[in-house]
């Protein structure tokens, strides 16, 4: 197996080679992002009869399955337009951004989860970034207002998921996940449009209580804590959607790399930059992250090497290696972040995981993993796979435009 991922690197160093050379990152983006922009409108003009929904993955038939603005990825395809207007700036692909975001509104008033984050910053948040559409401000605002009601005071904590009936059959009080993390931006960009400084205080605590007791001694994470409701403390750390509790379930490992390294940039507490590059090098020195830097569903599956990769993983750590890579302090480590960001993108855009036009639905990218103890959504496309490989690569485009 190991002659096996050597010969897919080989593979995605010389796609688009001349000479020998490995294909310029520059190219390798236009490359992805032509792809991208063809499968992307397809995909949009598959849900043009249907006003309210969203696409989401493909069946076992490579049928399209799609969800409603509630589902907790039904932003990532408004942002995924959005990245594609701010690389083309075509003016066809931005009415398509304002009408699959305008679909997720209503969900600024949703109080029963914590995705609220994810679906509005994604798509209401890079609007606004974009345009400065004045309309996209209080839905936004709203938003956070929304998410700031799952705040749980005596942990310091905002609370993943409502506690159903198999929740608490297996003991959850206020469960927390990882993947949290990634909604706090909404919280810190609430604060700097209103001026109202809870919104950050609530995103801070979140951040410190993620960081004392979500993390093991080898900085790798648990999915989930659950907190005592009476006495404010952790008294579950357990996986939903990783091998087992103990386990390094990899777009967990992702969330976390990627939340710390935003929430250094939203605050500047070098604590959290530490925390980030201490994930990081966890990652990076996993003898089980495969040469091509595409990981198995999780770092401790046991079929490994024949697990099922995840591509969502790689494209949201290849996103927070290149903002690592740039907040990093230590010329060394940032070369380091900068290097893994530049192999995840060269492996994501080669034909292994890029699809070809016309096919895997309309996605961009083949082969991530929902949630596989549950077998929900194994070996497919994903949306948010798709908004941050774009997202990865605008922020290398930016960061290093002369590679």
């Amino acid at each position: 197996m190991k002659r096996k991922n050597t010969l897919i690197l080989l593979s995605i160093l010389a796609s688009g080679c001349s000479s020998g050379h490995p294909e310029p990152m520059s190219q390798v983006i236009d490359r992805a992002f032509s792809r991208a922009c063809e499968q992307t409108v397809f995909l949009a003009s598959e849900l043009k009869t249907d006003p309210l929904a969203l696409p989401r993955t493909i069946d076992a038939q490579g049928r399209l399955v799609t969800s409603d603005s509630h589902w907790w990825t039904s932003g990532f395809f408004p942002g995924t337009l959005w990245y594609l207007f701010e690389y083309t700036h075509d003016r066809q692909i931005l009415e398509l951004a304002r009408d699959f975001t305008a679909r997720v509104e209503r969900e600024q008033y949703t109080t029963d989860n914590h995705d609220i984050g994810f679906i509005l910053n994604c798509s209401f948040g890079n609007g606004y970034r974009l345009t400065g559409d004045e309309q996209y401000r209080p839905v936004l605002l709203q938003g956070a207002s929304s998410l700031a009601t799952r705040f749980r005071p005596l942990s310091g904590v905002i609370q993943s998921w409502d506690i159903a009936p198999w929740s608490t059959r297996l003991g959850w009080q206020c469960p927390v996940i990882i993947d949290n993390m990634m909604n706090l931006e909404l919280l810190t960009r609430a604060s700097e449009l209103s001026g109202d400084p809870r919104f950050r205080e609530m995103a801070v605590a979140h951040a410190e209580t993620t960081l004392k007791n979500h993390f093991r001694k080898d900085h790798s994470s648990y999915h989930v804590v659950s907190y005592d409701t009476l006495s404010g403390r952790p008294h579950l750390h357990i996986t939903k959607q990783g091998y087992s509790d103990s386990s390094a379930w990899a777009r967990g490992q992702a969330w976390a790399l990627y939340g710390f390294s935003m929430m250094y940039r939203e605050t500047g507490e070098k604590r959290y930059l530490q925390q980030a590059e201490l994930i990081a090098d966890f990652l990076l020195r996993h003898p089980r992250l495969p040469e091509d830097m595409v990981p198995y569903w999780d770092f401790d599956a046991p079929d490994i090497p024949d697990a099922p990769r995840d591509a969502s993983a790689a494209a949201v750590m290849a996103s927070a290696f290149v903002e690592l890579s740039q907040a990093s302090q230590d010329p060394e480590a940032a070369r380091k972040y900068r290097e893994a960001a530049q192999m995840q993108i060269r492996s994501l855009a080669a034909d292994t995981y890029l699809a070809a036009p016309g096919t895997n639905g309309g996605f961009i990218l083949k082969h991530s993993v929902g949630s596989l103890p549950d077998n929900s959504e194994v070996d497919v496309p994903l949306t948010y796979a798709d908004y941050y490989f774009l997202e990865a690569m605008l922020r290398y485009k930016a960061a290093y435009p002369e590679d």
